[in-house]
């Protein structure tokens, strides 16, 4: 494994990871009667993320840093510790359970806060390296949850569907004008960031 490094892999997982995503959102639409079909498909699909996960894992433990068990051991006692409405400190289940999602966020949250108390940024976290429609999605799903000022927003279409056309003219119509749609956005969700920290520290 000595010509492979954790940097070299980082393609593959982002590979492997939208290949899980293209499998989802294409097999959704094929209806129950593909669904032995997208379940085989989705299991080799995960079956390659985790073996990315394994890879990175192997390179740790060569250089003695940790090792798959220490990841999964890890994973657990994140989960037990973030969600204490489902689980006791002992890692077994609670008797019972929030009664909506909404709750489940707002614990999740409050741990999470709790845990990091001196983070202020609401936006801590986010990986520049998103693609700019992903990384702008994810900004206002925290904005929101923080309770910060969101951008304007204008009246959206009724479907997922007509929303994506939408968006494509958009693109289409910055292709035409000479503009970079993505680094557009880019820009200007890093505006945001910048201006929104400010007015939450001030809360």
């Amino acid at each position: 494994m000595g010509a492979l490094t954790h940097e070299s892999l980082v393609e593959y997982l982002l590979e492997e990871a939208f290949e899980v995503a293209e499998t989802i959102e294409t097999g959704a639409s094929s209806g129950a009667a593909g669904e032995n079909h997208l379940d085989a498909m989705l299991k080799g699909e995960l079956g390659d993320v985790l073996l990315q996960v394994v890879l990175h894992a192997r390179l740790a433990e060569e250089r003695g840093a940790f090792g798959f068990d220490d990841v999964a051991r890890g994973l657990s006692a994140k989960m037990v510790r973030r969600n204490p409405h489902v689980f006791r400190p002992d890692g077994s289940l609670q008797d019972s359970f929030p009664a909506t999602v909404e709750e489940i966020v707002q614990k999740w949250d409050a741990v999470k806060r709790a845990e990091r108390p001196e983070r202020q940024d609401p936006f801590e976290g986010i990986p520049l390296a998103l693609p700019a429609l992903a990384r702008a999605q994810k900004s206002i799903d925290r904005a929101a949850r923080a309770g910060v000022a969101l951008p304007a927003g204008e009246p959206i279409p009724e479907t997922e569907e007509e929303l994506g056309e939408l968006l494509l003219a958009v693109v289409r119509s910055a292709h035409a004008s000479g503009f970079d749609a993505e680094r557009a956005l880019r820009g200007a969700v890093r505006n945001y960031q910048q201006q929104v920290p400010q007015h939450h520290q001030q809360r």
